[in-house]
């Protein structure tokens, strides 16, 4: 194994550092909580611990009067509408049966919600995405408040749902956490060819029924989507990260693997909590952790929503985590993967390929990842170099192949797809931005070009279907930052701006708003900070001014002379108080939200001291 990176171990030393503060007083408070000696259940006055087993019955009943047995909290985003959390129907009462079976006594703690962005993709609902994550870690502190437990098992895969169950689990950092994935549907309609429908579709080449037809031959079953969004995003980075019992991301529901990989987690949540191996989640999600997963996520060029959620977990255990990390990781990151839209395989391909386990295995190796750290599956890294197998019934691991089995989709870090991991960060008198290259063409990457201004997404679509739109364009999409209407998602521009770039035009996307995780091959500068509705220089930009997007000088600039720009009255910006989907009962978040830079949350984060903000 190579020693540590320079540049890995760099940023993780910087991110300490500046953290040492809010790291400190983080764990100083974990341990404070964990200083009772039992059950912590046992402190309950009489009164109080009735209530938390009148409805149990049997041993269960017997164990949680006893205040002997360990109790653990089940938090589920379980519901029958996502088709990647349908499978947690069944879960919770396998976890009860093998907490028992190690001694211990589950109870399902409480449900988050859990909203998919693919259905609301375009549409008003999707104001409530981003937002939806903070809800869910406050659904998660709602859960795990009671006093009852003395470990905990989240039940969640997708977008925002991870995200904010580790926010709202880190609130209870002295508790022993695992994160029970649910699995991948298996594999449609290739990703691409779907694609190709919706760009058809985009010019009325297609009919609905084309469409329609398309879109259900790849999203089809029980399971997580299949292409590299947000939500497999979330599973590899966790995984990474040490939260999941190795091997485990991606194996699909409803085998018997899955099933025994998730009894285990029930054991393992047990184990954990034993004095001798106590392992907080606190404690497991530190400086170096945190560092592992964003060196997983540039490798396998995951979801740009990272650079949002990774540093909004980093904040609840006290760690301060910036873009500039993210881009100076990236720069010394391979690109080691190749799943749509990065490439034409989907999240099945990647894990037949070697998987999470021969990635880390090559990182590893390579120097890229922290190796001592520790995991819920034990001490060290290393042991997520090996894979699951059933034999004769009997969960065992066995070592992962050292090599990608299909170097097309999967590859080691002597012959990358790139050198480097395709994130990085844009500055200009624009403010800053992020951008996913990966799935970007050499010669795409840079574009100089006039200006077409929408205060949102409807707005470009009603122009581009009137023929409008046709030349070299520089798309600004503004007023979509989480303080404007929660920073929706803006995928559904994809394919018309993907039409523009087949007609052999110079096309750009640049707005304070999120693309999906399946942004692809249309180079977009998003989650621009500061935001238009904030007073940000985005506010500013009219119709005609030339822009430049240069991903490879790491720039995003408005060609117009300074004291123009400056004297430009903002243009208005988003409606305060909207109504329709739900979006009035957010209002108190658009007022509290934080930057997108600081991880777009609502429940703060420390500052970076001046001499740590770039000019």
């Amino acid at each position: 194994m190579a020693p540590l990176h320079p540049v890995v171990e760099q940023v993780t030393r910087r991110i300490a550092e500046r953290s040492a503060q809010t790291r400190s007083a983080y764990l100083d408070r974990i341990n404070a909580a964990a200083a009772a000696d039992g059950p912590v259940r046992g402190d309950l006055p009489c009164s109080n611990l009735a209530h938390g087993f009148a409805a149990c019955s049997g041993s269960d009943r017997l164990a949680i009067r006893g205040a002997r047995k360990p109790g653990v909290a089940i938090v589920s985003a379980y519901n029958d509408m996502l088709s990647a959390h349908q499978p947690y129907d069944e879960f919770p009462a396998w976890l009860k049966d093998s907490v028992r079976e190690a001694g211990g006594v589950a109870q399902f703690a409480g449900g988050v919600p859990a909203m998919c962005d693919g259905i609301t993709q375009g549409r008003t609902g999707m104001e409530l995405s981003l937002f939806s994550r903070d809800v869910i870690a406050m659904a998660t502190g709602v859960a795990l408040s009671h006093e009852m437990f003395d470990g905990a098992l989240l039940l969640g895969v997708c977008d925002k749902i991870v995200p904010g169950l580790l926010i709202g689990a880190l609130a209870f950092g002295h508790l022993p956490t695992l994160l029970v994935p649910a699995g991948p549907m298996p594999s449609g309609l290739p990703n691409r060819e779907k694609s190709r429908i919706r760009q058809l579709f985009a010019e009325g080449k297609a009919t609905r029924e084309d469409l329609l037809e398309a879109e259900s031959a790849s999203y089809h079953s029980p399971g997580t989507c299949t292409f590299y969004g947000t939500a497999n995003s979330n599973q590899l980075v966790v995984e990474v990260m040490g939260l999941h019992l190795p091997g485990s991301s991606f194996v699909p529901p409803s085998t018997p693997l899955r099933k025994a990989l998730t009894e285990e987690a029930g054991r393992q949540v047990v184990r954990l909590g034993e004095a001798e191996q106590r392992t907080p989640i606190g404690e497991v999600l530190d400086e170096k952790a945190i560092v592992n997963g964003v060196v997983a996520l540039l490798a396998t060029g995951g979801s740009t929503n990272h650079t949002l959620h990774l540093p909004a977990i980093a904040a609840a255990a006290g760690i301060e985590l910036t873009w500039d990390d993210f881009s100076d990781l990236s720069a010394v990151v391979p690109s080691l993967g190749k799943v749509y839209p990065n490439g034409s395989a989907d999240i099945n391909h990647f894990a037949a390929a070697g998987g999470v386990q021969t990635l880390i295995g090559e990182l590893l190796d390579a120097g890229l990842l922290h190796a001592d750290v520790r995991t819920v599956a034990g001490p060290g890294l290393d042991r997520y170099r090996q894979q699951p197998f059933l034999d004769d019934g009997e969960l065992v691991w066995r070592d992962a192949p050292a090599k990608s089995l299909d170097i097309d989709v999967l590859r080691g870090v002597d012959d990358p797809f790139a050198p480097d991991g395709g994130l990085r960060v844009l500055e200009g008198n624009l403010g800053r931005a992020v951008i996913k290259v990966s799935a970007v063409a050499a010669e795409h990457r840079t574009v100089t070009a006039p200006a077409r201004v929408f205060d949102d997404q409807h707005a470009f679509s009603a122009a581009f279907s009137a023929g409008e739109i046709d030349h070299d364009v520089v798309v600004v999409i503004r007023n979509q930052g989480p303080q404007a209407n929660g920073m929706p998602e803006l995928h559904g521009l994809t394919p018309a701006l993907g039409v523009l770039m087949d007609r052999g035009h110079q096309v750009a996307l640049v707005t304070d708003g999120r693309m999906s995780g399946a942004s692809g091959k249309i180079p977009a500068a998003i989650q621009l900070t500061p935001e238009a509705t904030a007073g940000g220089p985005l506010a500013r930009v009219q119709d005609g001014d030339v822009l430049r997007l240069d991903a490879d000088r790491g720039t995003l600039e408005a060609l117009v002379p300074a004291d123009e720009l400056a004297a430009r009255q903002p243009a208005a910006g988003a409606n305060p108080a909207p109504f329709g989907t739900g979006r009035e009962l957010f209002t108190a978040f658009r007022q509290a939200v934080g930057r997108a830079d600081q991880g777009a949350s609502v429940f703060g984060q420390a500052q970076p001291r001046t001499d740590q903000v770039r000019a």
